[in-house]
């Protein structure tokens, strides 16, 4: 038997031991794949420091078919990147070889297991390497044939081929079953070889299990110049065991304890010794500057009582920041010209990505650029993040610092109508683990956030919006995450506080003066941070008071009113909610404030 056989007898062993000693998991998936990944580390195709995880020089594996996990913890374990025994803690509570590759196991570049995902962020990796970091590595991402069912696939191969991403190879382990029978295609192959021709990528049809053509396939990717490889792998599920080879109704099923000594002598002698060195990669200058500098413009660019637009002086901020620190990055879905995104490619045309209208895709894309250390900035309307919500809550669980911006929010956009709103945008991203929520409501304040963003490690998300509006605050304001600002017009008690955030702030302001007129003393709160919320001054200014109103340009459910009650709902003070409440329309800003009764005169009636 020589090495390579050893190899891969050794991690089918590991992937049948494992999940057996779990109960759970998914074998099979593994088995079918075990040539390809073997060949991979064995012949001196993937480059990598065991000692250094975070060098960024390594060569990158995603395995998006993340269900293989133990597969992928075999590899690393005969790498000698962490002890072998603690493989059999495999889907053990405080375990770092969980179901699924998470953050947890040092050598995961990402999280993954909601499938068609791992190709996207495996294109930021990769254009890291070849516009950004000017690295050598290269990126492999493994997937299974039933995700290539997957929109999200599609769009990051288009992306991959605008960009020529010739250190981007795919490998798709074609092994003909899904979860619960035949995958779309099979074991046609010429399907995913014409596929992939189309979208412009290199493909290479093999037998995912000879080991001499699947090193070749490797060394001729390593060859293909402007375009990424596709290698498209015909294997077999439960590969090298019979009793499971190429058997229906075998996904996800942990070979029973009975079971698992016939599996093993089918195998054969097993080597538990023997191991592989992977080369080291090769050393590039990399720039590691990520600390960004607060944006301070003159006094005189945005002055109080003037109308900007919040997504105007996000661009401008924007643009600031990447002028300062290479590391900031812009990504827009074909929509800068609106979101302003765009003063980034006109200043540093080489820190903007244009991702075209490919949602997903820019979100993966992003995630794998931050995990590569860059500070992508990513924007869109945000109506539209919602179809890319998956890719927002998998970045949070890779703890991905990555910054998304939704512009147009709510039924202040007007003539538009309905499918421009975003009305679920607050409400989407507030559940998402570890996120911030942010929405300013003036230029002022949105510079300030921005660079807050930008030096916050993490998730954060912030609303923008289309219309000009009113600046409020003098250019030394500071704003924080977690933060509030508190409007009143005399020190007299106040009756009510009414809380607002970027459109409804303006509406909440003017009912004050309304209301002050009719000697009624109301007290204003600048939400501008969502989540984290600002929960002791919330609960200092609502003490004792009648009412307090919440408008927000948002549905109710999940929305601001509801992160307020979270802090103040059980202190006995009446908390009235001024939501969108009615199917949107096209109309005039003021007249859908109106029609939804998110306006000045809607407040004075609520109190």
């Amino acid at each position: 038997m020589n090495k390579m056989q050893a190899v891969t007898q050794l991690l089918r062993y590991y992937s049948l031991t494992t999940t057996t000693n779990a109960g759970s998991g998914h074998p099979t998936s593994c088995l079918s794949a075990t040539d390809l990944m073997a060949v991979l580390f064995t012949n001196q195709h993937f480059h990598y420091d065991i000692t250094n995880p975070s060098n960024p020089d390594n060569d990158r594996l995603i395995f998006s078919k993340g269900h293989a996990a133990p597969l992928f913890y075999a590899l690393w374990a005969i790498a000698d990147a962490f002890p072998r025994e603690e493989l059999m803690s495999l889907r053990k509570l405080d375990s770092r070889c969980e179901g699924h590759p998470t953050m947890k196991f040092p050598y995961t570049e990402v999280p993954t297991g909601s499938l068609g995902q791992g190709l996207a962020v495996g294109i930021g990796m990769a254009l890291n390497a070849k516009y950004l970091d000017k690295s050598p590595y290269r990126t492999f991402v493994l997937m299974g044939d039933s995700e290539m069912a997957e929109g999200s696939v599609w769009e990051a191969m288009q992306i991959a081929t605008h960009y020529k991403l010739d250190n981007l190879v795919g490998i798709i382990d074609a092994n003909r079953l899904g979860q619960r029978g035949e995958t779309l295609h099979g074991h046609d192959l010429l399907v995913f070889e014409a596929q992939a021709q189309a979208f412009g990528w290199h493909p290479i049809i093999i037998d995912g299990h000879n080991h001499e053509y699947i090193d070749a396939a490797y060394k001729t990717a390593s060859l293909i110049k402007d375009k990424p490889t596709m290698i498209i792998a015909r294997t077999f599920k439960g590969k090298g065991v019979s009793f499971l080879e190429d058997k229906e109704g075998k996904h996800g099923v942990a070979v029973s304890k009975d079971d698992l000594q016939t599996a093993l002598d089918e195998l054969g002698k097993v080597d538990t010794q023997i191991k592989v060195s992977l080369p080291l990669p090769t050393p590039s200058a990399s720039d590691s500057k990520k600390v960004v500098n607060i944006v301070n413009l003159p006094s005189d660019t945005y002055v109080i009582g003037s109308q900007v637009a919040t997504r105007e002086a996000y661009g401008t901020a924007l643009g600031k920041l990447a002028e300062q620190n290479n590391h900031i990055l812009a990504l827009d879905a074909e929509t800068s010209n609106s979101t302003f995104a765009d003063s980034v490619k006109k200043t540093k045309p080489e820190q903007f990505f244009e991702m075209y209208i490919a949602e997903q895709t820019m979100l993966g894309v992003g995630t794998g650029l931050a995990r590569r250390g860059k500070i992508p900035f990513m924007s869109t309307f945000s109506a539209f993040l919602t179809r890319a919500y998956d890719q927002i809550r998998m970045a949070s669980y890779g703890q991905a610092n990555i910054k998304i911006v939704g512009s147009h929010c709510g039924v202040s956009i007007g003539e538009d109508g309905t499918s421009q709103m975003g009305l679920e945008d607050i409400s989407m991203i507030r559940s998402v683990f570890n996120s911030v929520v942010l929405y300013p409501s003036d230029a002022i304040s949105t510079i300030k956030l921005v660079s807050a963003m930008a030096n916050y490690d993490g998730l954060v998300y912030m609303r923008t919006t289309r219309a000009k509006t009113t600046v409020l605050y003098q250019s030394n304001e500071t704003f924080e995450i977690g933060g509030s600002k508190v409007h009143k017009l005399s020190d007299k008690p106040h009756t009510h506080v009414i809380i607002g955030a970027g459109i409804t702030l303006h509406e909440a302001l003017k009912a004050q003066k309304l209301l002050a007129e009719k000697g009624v003393n109301v007290l204003v709160v600048d939400l501008y941070s969502i989540k984290p919320i600002d929960s002791q001054t919330l609960q200092s200014v609502t003490k004792g008071v009648k009412k307090v109103i919440v408008v927000e340009d948002h549905y109710e459910a999940g929305g601001i009113a509801e992160a307020v009650r979270s802090v103040i709902g059980n202190t006995g003070v009446t908390i009235e909610s001024l939501a969108v409440r009615k199917m949107p329309q096209s109309g005039k800003p003021e007249e859908l404030l109106r029609y939804e009764q998110i306006d000045a005169e809607a407040i004075q009636n609520a109190i």
